[in-house]
């Protein structure tokens, strides 16, 4: 809970002041001290792997920062992670942002699950978010989980309908449980759609730390022996790798499907935009810009939060004008969307 209400800050100017000259550019111990004796500092975010310009993941959840940051006229902090980290080493960076005065703290990924724990155990007047995790059970922290396999199945009936050849593709970037929800809810959605089609899959590394979410090349690779298959259709969920998987779907002419951001409307992928037919997006940014609301209105969320259909946090991206007029395509995921909501159809997990 902010110690100062952000309004009381902004009507006096001489802790206005105070609160900048504090922010930019002193000390651990300085920034400590401001936060405690003007509030705290607003959110701060650490990337996942692949950092900011994934097109994805991270760059959803910076941009529920830069929302918190435009409406709430605060200092924010995001962090980029640093190749062969230990969870020692993500615990100092959280650890620093709470010390810094910043609240809430975000960790974007399941993999700072020991580290929030740990940081949010030393600061418990400060809230922590992780996203994709909800392991982590403590008063002060808030666990920003999605149903991913809801959106995967809408983009399993997107593939199943818009497929030539009876094949399409999936290409998860580590094979762990978070990613065979979106391997699950695709292949259900497909298979329900049209029993004839068949799934290749592919997983591009066993742990992030060989790279499955960070590597286009690898991407890439994996995408093209699907298309080599016969695949027309090939969805990503594979963070910053599903730039390779985009590339070569474009080059072959074929759909790629993105994942988590709306891609298409990625300036980075902008080249290969009209190979991208949809993404199954889930709103990080929400998520993250809610946390931080919670905090400044003095209700900090805790616990579980999780974005689903019926929320509005996950769903299927229709920037694509050719996906977006195809009458037929929307009325099949508009009926799948209806019937998932109301329990109808249940998405598998794994």
């Amino acid at each position: 809970m902010r110690r100062v209400s952000r309004l009381a800050v902004a009507g006096a100017a001489t802790a206005s002041l105070a609160l900048t000259l504090s922010a930019c550019g002193g000390t651990s111990t300085d920034a400590s001290s401001s936060a405690d004796s003007k509030g705290d500092l607003g959110l701060a975010i650490a990337y996942d792997v692949g950092g900011k310009g994934d097109q994805s993941f991270n760059d959803a959840a910076y941009a529920g920062l830069e929302q918190a940051k435009k409406e709430f006229g605060y200092k924010t902090q995001d962090i980029e992670p640093t190749e062969g980290e230990t969870d020692a080493d993500k615990e100092q960076r959280l650890v620093s942002l709470a010390k810094q005065g910043y609240n809430p703290v975000v960790g974007v990924g399941y993999a700072y699950a020991t580290a929030v724990k740990a940081a949010a155990e030393q600061y418990p007047d400060t809230t922590f978010g992780i996203v994709d995790d909800s392991t982590v059970q403590l008063d002060n922290v808030a666990d920003l989980v999605f149903s991913e396999e809801q959106a995967s199945y809408l983009a399993g009936v997107a593939a199943a309908k818009v497929t030539e050849t009876d094949t399409v593709g999936f290409v998860g970037g580590v094979d762990i449980p978070l990613i065979h929800k979106f391997q699950a809810g695709f292949e259900q959605g497909v298979k329900d759609t049209n029993p004839k089609a068949k799934v290749l899959t592919q997983y591009l590394t066993q742990t992030a730390e060989e790279g499955g979410f960070s590597s286009p090349d690898k991407g890439k690779t994996a995408a093209e022996g699907q298309i080599e298959k016969k695949a027309d259709v090939v969805y990503a969920a594979a963070g910053l790798s599903g730039q390779g998987v985009i590339e070569a779907a474009a080059a072959n002419k074929i759909w790629a499907i993105g994942v988590d951001s709306d891609q298409y409307r990625q300036e980075a992928l902008a080249k290969y935009k009209d190979s991208i037919l949809t993404s199954a997006t889930k709103d990080v940014a929400k998520a993250v810009y809610n946390l931080a609301k919670s905090v400044e209105d003095g209700k900090p969320a805790t616990g579980i939060v999780r974005g689903d259909l019926k929320t509005g946090e996950v769903g299927l991206a229709d920037s694509n004008p050719k996906f977006k007029s195809d009458t037929e395509l929307q009325e099949a995921i508009a009926t799948a969307k209806e019937k998932i909501i109301s329990g109808e159809i249940k998405v598998r997990t794994s």
